[in-house]
């Protein structure tokens, strides 16, 4: 049955300071559309390499439908995974996910290159096209108010968001009739293609714009970004455990030299759990591999340890140290950026490095520059990979050849403020990327709630109401379950006539005979007769 009539408000019904429904519209429970019940798929171990029968990995499910192409081979069979199989005008919902966010996702099936089933981590919903415009259900299912509900259903478990089927059929969902959802859909197909496009400009700038500023930043750190720099390739010699690879040229008058030779480099303090309730220790801030983002720090959350006076003293930061990381993914490794007083008496991890120049023989940012840039390539290639994280070595990164300047104090100073002066352009562009993603992300959000309060397109008052269409759709359910209801008698009628045919063309059992040799040492009970 439905749950509200034109009344309501969008976003469910009994929500405050929402649109109510047009003329013609009804909030319905998605449970009041389907035409089939709401099914959980199956759990099925991986296949080998070229065995077994497909199934979706939960990735398929996309902003923009299933991809069908997203899928492993099972360990089941194609009879196995028949009651799973999907086909096109399924709708697809991710029942389980780490992330909030995406828990309760859905997608439509809109074309199958092969038959290919859905695992236990999704939900399929069917509809009739003929009541619920796929497209339609498909934009309303991940627009906001859809979105908080399902949130607002799902149970966290592990650490994993779940949301169940009977949370899923009881979603609320403004309904309009039929021939305005296609309405609507196509006029939300129309702008959202048109967001889209300027939402991937937008970010295939923003990379551009990336590399650009990685170029710069090596530009800056090895001079060349001068207009007379005069570049040069300069060997350095080689050092043993360590592999260097190409290094970018040098500006007339710089050299290569060895980390280690420039800088005090040192790890960090270890976190011991039976130090962190000793009153007699001080509680100071401590630096993790999370504040050490690529050429920037990121102090919005700062832990915090007790340690020893004597370890404060050896780790406190001062201006000028760089930080960079020991350990996380492989191209991850060594990133980081230089301190700058934020926090008084803070300190760091030991899964970070702290390198502090050593008498002026370079300019702090001229090395966090090219750290951070060209000095990638070499942490990938000199990093250590376990199963999971990929680390290096203290011993190692001493290794790291790094750019040195000119001597003069005053020439270093205008090599970091030419660096600076071009980097904050590109910060700018890279700032006004970020507000448009920011715009377009509002505009979505924005169109969808019109579309979905009925303010996107014209009402057309010949079109059926909503309730009407729930009317009809009961009428076809009724009639649909009772037909299968009568196919399943007649069917254990001819199942019951069949097994009393069998047993009626059945020869009888034969009787028991005397003749047969009695055990041993029983006798046969003769008949006796009596006379008078």
């Amino acid at each position: 049955m439905s749950v509200g009539s034109g009344e309501g408000a969008l976003g469910a019904p009994g929500d405050s300071g929402a649109a109510r429904l047009p003329e013609g519209w009804a909030w319905v429970r998605l449970a009041d559309l389907l035409i089939a019940p709401t099914s959980n798929g199956r759990s099925v171990r991986s296949g080998s390499d070229d065995e077994g029968f497909p199934v979706l990995r939960l990735t398929a499910i996309k902003d923009d439908g299933v991809d069908c192409s997203e899928y492993k081979l099972g360990d089941w069979t194609a009879e196995e995974a028949a009651p799973y199989l999907i086909r096109p005008g399924d709708f697809l919902v991710s029942r389980a996910s780490g992330s909030l966010n995406l828990v309760g996702r859905g997608a439509m099936v809109t074309s199958l290159m092969e038959p290919v089933a859905y695992p236990d981590t999704m939900i399929r919903i069917r509809t009739s096209p003929d009541h619920v415009e796929p497209r339609f259900l498909a934009h309303l299912w991940n627009s906001p108010a859809v979105r908080r509900q399902i949130e607002r259903s799902a149970r966290t478990g592990t650490g994993i968001n779940k949301v169940s089927q009977s949370a899923v059929r009881e979603v609320a969902l403004p309904l309009p009739p039929t021939a305005e959802q296609s309405r609507i859909a196509d006029s939300l197909d129309e702008r959202l293609t048109r967001l889209d496009t300027i939402e991937s400009r937008l970010l295939s700038t923003q990379r551009r714009l990336e590399k650009l500023r990685d170029f710069v930043m090596v530009a800056a750190a090895t001079g060349v970004l001068a207009w007379d720099a005069a570049p040069q390739q300069l060997p350095i010699a080689d050092a043993l455990g360590v592999k260097d690879g190409v290094l970018p040229p040098l500006a007339a008058g710089w050299r290569w030299t060895r980390l280690q030779d420039i800088a005090d480099v040192v790890g960090g303090v270890t976190k011991d759990s039976k130090n962190q309730h000793d009153p007699a220790l001080s509680e100071v801030p401590y630096l993790r591999v999370a504040n050490a983002q690529r050429a920037r720090l990121e102090l919005s959350q700062v832990a915090k340890i007790r340690v020893a006076p004597k370890t404060l003293e050896k780790l406190r930061l001062r201006d000028g140290d760089l930080l960079m990381t020991e350990g996380g993914d492989r191209d991850k490794l060594g990133r980081g950026w230089i301190w700058e007083g934020q926090i008084e008496n803070c300190i760091h991890q030991n899964h970070l490095f702290r390198a502090r120049v050593l008498e002026q023989s370079t300019h702090p940012k001229l090395l966090g520059w090219y750290v951070n840039s060209w000095a990638r390539s070499w942490f990938e290639a000199n990093g250590k990979q376990s199963v999971n994280l990929a680390s290096i070595s203290i011993s190692k990164v001493k290794l790291l050849p790094v750019p040195v300047p000119p001597a003069d104090e005053q020439e270093q100073t205008d090599f970091v403020e030419l660096g600076e002066r071009v980097l904050a352009r590109f910060d700018r562009l890279v700032i006004a990327c970020e507000t448009g993603l920011t715009r377009t992300t509002a505009l979505r959000r924005a169109l969808l709630s019109e579309a979905f309060s009925g303010r996107l397109v014209p009402q057309d008052p010949d079109d059926e109401p909503a309730e009407d269409l729930l009317k009809r759709i009961r009428a076809e359910r009724e009639a649909a379950e009772a037909e299968r209801k009568a196919a399943r008698r007649a069917s254990s009628q001819a199942r019951r006539k069949s097994q009393a045919k069998l047993k009626a063309s059945s020869p009888a059992p034969p009787a028991p005979t005397t003749d047969a040799p009695l055990p041993e040492g029983e006798q046969a009970t003769l008949p006796l007769e009596f006379t008078a």
